[in-house]
């Protein structure tokens, strides 16, 4: 599911970079994050399921009704992926795009 996710996020802007972080004794594995002028979404593993954090998802647009968890938070929101759902790729690639934006607004100007 994860190997999906990461090219489905990747394909939506050859701009986006990938990294690895919080890596610690009870996550060895770290998290997968990609970024764009910040952090677009994080990836943690489930017991059953990978769930995809978007940390300013609260500011994006979700016309496919994608997200499914962290609903009720103020700044981030989540879509939690099982392994036999079906990825939608167009509209998690528009997810992505939006967050991006999201970041790129909130940089200083200079």
């Amino acid at each position: 599911m994860l190997a999906e996710l990461r090219k489905v996020i990747l394909s939506a802007s050859s701009e986006i970079t990938e990294d690895v972080k919080w890596k610690m004794p009870s996550k060895p594995l770290g998290s997968p994050t990609w970024e764009l002028e910040g952090i677009i979404c994080v990836a943690d593993y489930l017991k059953n399921a990978v769930r995809l954090t978007f940390p300013k998802g609260a500011q994006v647009q979700d016309p496919q009704g994608l997200f499914n968890s962290r609903l009720d938070s103020k700044v981030a929101r989540a879509i939690n992926f099982e392994e036999q759902d079906q990825i939608p790729a167009e509209g998690l690639r528009q997810l992505v795009l939006e967050a991006a934006a999201v970041n790129q607004n909130l940089k200083p100007k200079k």
